[in-house]
């Protein structure tokens, strides 16, 4: 039987992403028991995490299944993960190994591996999720990635549905954060595309020298045209950035053009700290009710003021929640039993 992979939301088709979203709103409700007794999952975690882990463990558990952790150096071998290494350091186990022997023992294998190295165009290749994916012989759920984070987008659209409703033609503003520290482009390209996929409005706003991939930008902007949306503009201006939205989603992400200079990266990221979403920005969206999102862990009062987070308009932890009923379905559909 062909597996199939979970790497990205765009690789599967509208109708698959549309009937998950529609079996993880039947889960929610409770409609669904059962459906993964005796199947194992295993998750790779070389970042940390706290909902995927915590959400993926749980839907196992709620589903008759069982979830296995690991992290690499931390109670597991260390791993390799370039292609032809002379393995005489301290990496123990390749990533061919550990993918072909974990394909063995679970029905399906997370993996979570943020960007590496000093060089974007490598990086953004996202070798090691791909690497598992390719050696693997069962499916491969991308947990987070240099590129994606298919599990985040797949909760932002289950998020986006209930609170909107019809989401065709509403504003959807993907707005940068200040942030500390330099973040992967994962969680802000995949929100864009999932919002784009339901046929919303795409504003992404953020200071010069902080554009997404150009070719995520093209991306978002060919689904969102596909499904019946529209991309509609880049802004550089955070009070300009929230004016009409229908949904704000704030995130912070590190600058591409400067990826691998980290000194020159945080000294243009210095004078940005203004860039974060206050009451006053969020009165200019439309009539004042615009939805507030953030994936969190979120750096309070720097990327989101207290009175935004804890207000009427956050949906943040509605969101979080949608990550544990929107998994529990991809699980049922990769390696579930019947969901009737």
């Amino acid at each position: 039987m062909t597996k199939r992979d979970f790497l990205a939301l765009e690789d599967w088709a509208p109708a698959e992403i549309d009937a998950l979203l529609a079996l993880a709103a039947r889960v929610k409700r409770g409609e669904i028991t059962g459906g993964l007794e005796r199947k194992v999952l295993a998750m790779v975690f070389m970042d940390p995490s706290l909902r995927t882990r915590t959400s993926f463990e749980t839907a196992m558990f709620l589903h008759g299944g069982h979830a296995v952790v690991l992290e690499p150096g931390r109670g597991s071998w260390s791993l390799e993960t370039e292609p032809g290494a002379v393995m005489d350091r301290d990496s123990v186990e390749h990533i061919v190994d550990a993918a072909r022997v974990l394909g063995r023992y679970a029905d399906a294998v997370g993996v979570r591996s943020f960007p590496r190295g000093r060089d974007w165009s490598e990086a953004r290749e996202d070798a090691v999720i791909r690497s598992f994916a390719r050696h693997c012989e069962k499916p491969v759920i991308n947990l987070e990635s240099a590129r994606r984070h298919p599990c985040q987008a797949l909760a932002d659209a289950m998020t986006l549905k209930e609170k909107l409703g019809e989401t065709s033609g509403k504003r959807f503003v993907l707005t940068w954060a200040w942030h500390p520290k330099a973040l992967p482009t994962a969680v802000p390209a995949s929100a864009a595309l999932a919002a784009a996929s339901l046929g919303m409005e795409i504003v992404i706003a953020r200071p010069p020298g902080f554009e997404l991939d150009p070719e995520d930008t093209a991306l978002i902007r060919r689904v969102a045209q596909q499904s019946g949306g529209e991309f509609v503009h880049i802004i550089d201006d955070p009070d300009d950035a929230t004016v009409g939205a229908d949904a704000v989603y704030v995130k912070s992400w590190g600058s591409v053009k400067l990826y691998g200079n980290p000194q020159e990266e945080a000294a243009q990221r210095a004078a940005l700290r203004d860039w974060r979403l206050t009451p006053a920005r969020l009165k200019s969206t439309r009539g004042g009710r615009g939805i507030v999102m953030h994936c969190l862990p979120v750096r309070r009062n720097v990327e989101i003021d207290d009175a935004v987070l804890d207000g009427p308009n956050s949906v943040v932890v509605d969101q979080a929640e949608n990550r544990l009923h929107a998994q529990r379905a991809l699980l049922l559909e990769l390696i579930g039993g019947s969901t009737t």
